[in-house]
């Protein structure tokens, strides 16, 4: 009995214990979420080094010893912009006979077969202002794989069977590109905001044709150089080592004048059009688009905290709140700058509905875009459109040679030297008149192109009530 009594006591004791820890901690406790509080995350720019060699090559680097691999991008400064357009699609078969025809004293064949030894991955693509290569391999394998790319850069094989086999995948390409919806309006869209010109241009079978196997060596002759060649490495490797590897490869390679692409300019349109192509599909696929800005303009930030607000925030914009979550028109809906780096880029909005629910569709969504160039947006949507552009910054740079590659990038098209790392300033900054302002601007529904892609006999009512012109786009004649 007094063992049990014993026992009794000491559970009491334990239990009250217990109770009176639990009390203390729950006193400590925040009543509420929004009690409590966090020290400020410090965010500091990842470091990069940068140098120019002997002979003008510009050298980013940053060494990260975590896993065994490197990665390096070769990037020439110089593109396809200022292709003829009789050779549109000399850019695809440019940076894909690249890759394939061959380098140095190696085939075709050889090199593939050599790459594959490596277990390295290669491409290679040519952009509007740039032509690159992309090489990772195994650290060990460094000095092999900075040979191939010196191959590459100074002896490109473009053997004239890869340059056949590219263009018949183009061809191809080119047959099917009136499979995809998307594929269609981003097309039609395009040529709408960039009449005549390079970004706006599709290839056809005949300007494919007409890419020579000269036209590629021309390229070669013409603009690479030295000192128009732009490196970003990262990973495991030495640096003395690696400046050592790339004197004996691209060492020899002699400085010499290169000439200026030139970039085309572009004119904003000042009326709107509505382009239809018509096709037996069960919902029609919508884009709205305008010219945009480039990065030099001084409402950039505005832009992007507009975006947000307007359809680049998901279920926090206004165009998914309205469309999908209080009208059930759409699935999703959606908006976004592309901040143009020498010429202004697009603004696009953009939804899939069904035939009979375009119209209400397209009217709401201008309606919303005007709502944002008459009334200032609200301090909570502006407050949380600022929070995301500043917090998703950071994940920029998850990536080692995403680093590398955007200081790089940042670099060769002339960015502010201050730009990374006063972005999130620039942002904070942006003020509900700012983003206002650029509505005005960027957003104007009577000159935006519309295309729709889908059946238009099942439309409910006229596009007249528009008041565009309206276009009907054959897309046999565009085959």
């Amino acid at each position: 009995m007094m063992i049990l009594c014993r026992s009794l006591h000491r559970a009491l004791l334990g239990g009250i214990a217990i109770l009176v820890i639990l009390s203390g901690c729950a006193a400590s406790l925040p009543q509420h979420p929004d009690q409590l509080h966090y020290p400020e995350l410090a965010f500091q720019l990842p470091e990069v080094e940068t140098l120019v060699l002997a002979n003008g090559i510009h050298l980013y680097l940053k060494e990260d010893k975590e896993l065994p691999l490197v990665q390096m991008t070769a990037m020439i400064g110089s593109g396809a912009m200022t292709t003829p357009a009789g050779k549109i699609g000399f850019a695809d078969l440019f940076g894909s006979t690249w890759r394939t025809g061959g380098a140095g004293e190696r085939t075709p064949e050889a090199l593939d077969a050599y790459l594959d030894f490596l277990a390295a991955d290669l491409s290679a693509s040519m952009g509007p202002y740039s032509s690159q290569l992309d090489l990772s391999l195994r650290s060990d394998d460094l000095e092999q794989g900075i040979a191939v790319l010196a191959d590459l850069l100074l002896h490109p094989g473009f053997a004239a069977e890869r340059l056949e086999l590219e263009r018949l995948q183009s061809q191809e390409q080119l047959r099917r590109q009136n499979d995809s919806p998307g594929a269609i309006s981003s097309r039609l869209l395009m040529a709408a905001l960039y009449p005549n010109h390079y970004l706006g241009y599709t290839p056809t079978p005949e300007t494919l044709a007409a890419v020579t196997r000269q036209d590629l060596i021309d390229f070669h002759r013409t603009y690479f150089a030295p000192n128009n060649l732009w490196i970003a490495v990262s990973g495991d490797f030495d640096r003395d080592n690696l400046l050592r590897i790339l004197g004996d490869n691209l060492g020899d390679w002699a400085q010499r004048e290169v000439p200026e692409q030139p970039v085309p300019p572009i004119t904003r349109s000042e009326s709107g059009l509505i382009q239809v192509a018509s096709k037996n599909l069960p919902q029609t696929t919508i884009v709205i688009g305008d010219l945009g800005l480039t990065k030099d303009h001084p409402d950039q930030y505005a832009a992007r905290v507009l975006n947000y607000i307007l359809g680049g925030g998901g279920f926090n914009s206004r165009m998914m709140r309205e469309i999908r979550s209080n009208r059930g028109l759409a699935y999703s809906a959606y908006s976004y700058f592309q901040i143009g780096r020498r010429l202004p880029g697009p603004f696009v909005a953009g939804t899939e509905t069904k035939n009979v629910s375009v119209l209400p569709a397209v009217s709401l969504m201008w309606k919303i875009m005007e709502d944002l160039r008459n009334s200032p947006v609200t301090d909570d949507e502006l407050q949380l459109a600022k929070e995301s552009q500043i917090n998703s910054f950071v994940f920029s740079f998850e990536n080692t040679h995403s680093v590398v590659n955007q200081q790089m990038t940042l670099a060769f098209f002339e960015y502010p030297e201050d730009y990374l790392s006063r972005y999130r300033d620039r942002i904070a900054a942006v003020t509900a008149a700012d983003v206002q302002r650029a509505a005005r601007e960027f957003i104007n529904p009577s000159r935006q192109q519309v295309v729709l892609v889908g059946n238009p006999e099942e439309f409910s009512g006229g596009l007249a009530e528009f008041d565009l012109p309206v276009v009907e786009v054959d897309l046999d004649e565009s085959r």
